[in-house]
């Protein structure tokens, strides 16, 4: 029974997931972009709370690992957003929530949300752990990619110049493998169905913006 109502609740998480996503792609599309794009940080926030429902944050090494993702994450953003270190000169717009000195508390989320759920995609695989270490940071540094050319269009954040140096992605990918690493050794385990269908309906929703 237990069993029935945990697979029903990642289920009903994958079908609010892929609603708001492909309701977002025909709204944008019969051109609603600004009521849609405003609606990002309730989607954003959404996306959050199902992964906490789906996959709970119940111990000291699952707590110590998202809030060490949400800080690294939030602190790598405000170095980026106020020194131009890391990532490159950019700013962040209105449509990703409310800031700390420049930087949505929203980013600091998905950086662990990201962390998480790429890391239970590799876990479907039976690939050595640095494979699957360097495999998770490649995932997250290939949504960034098609994330940055609908960003400012979004509002959701602009590059001084229009777009990203290889500085940015060089630096996702150094920072993901450093939290995918934090991940592999606490031994943290996800929800694969739910990790997947999240990244996959958030690169379909990018890539179908990308072209």
């Amino acid at each position: 029974m237990i069993e029935v109502i945990r697979k029903n609740k990642v289920w009903l998480s994958v079908g609010i997931i892929w609603l708001f996503h492909i309701s977002a792609i025909i709204g944008i599309s019969l051109g609603n972009l600004d009521w849609f794009i405003e609606k990002t940080p309730i989607n954003l926030g959404l996306s959050f709370f199902l992964f906490l429902v789906v996959y709970p944050i119940n111990n000291i090494k699952k707590l110590s690992a998202l809030s060490l993702f949400f800080i690294g994450g939030m602190l790598a953003e405000w170095l980026g957003v106020n020194y131009q270190i890391l990532f490159g000169d950019y700013e962040y717009g209105r449509n990703f929530g409310p800031k700390l000195d420049g930087v949505p508390y929203l980013i600091g989320a998905y950086w662990a949300l990201l962390t998480f759920i790429t890391a239970s995609i590799l876990d479907l695989t039976q690939l050595p752990f640095r494979i699957k270490v360097i495999g998770a940071a490649g995932l997250m540094v290939v949504l960034d990619f098609f994330m940055e050319k609908s960003a400012p269009t979004f509002h959701f954040w602009t590059f001084t110049g229009g777009m990203p140096t290889f500085e940015n992605y060089w630096t996702w990918f150094l920072l993901g493998i450093i939290f995918q690493v934090v991940l592999k050794l606490l031994k943290i385990k996800g929800n694969q169905m739910f990790s997947l269908n999240l990244y996959l309906a958030q690169l379909f929703f990018f890539l179908f913006f990308y072209f």
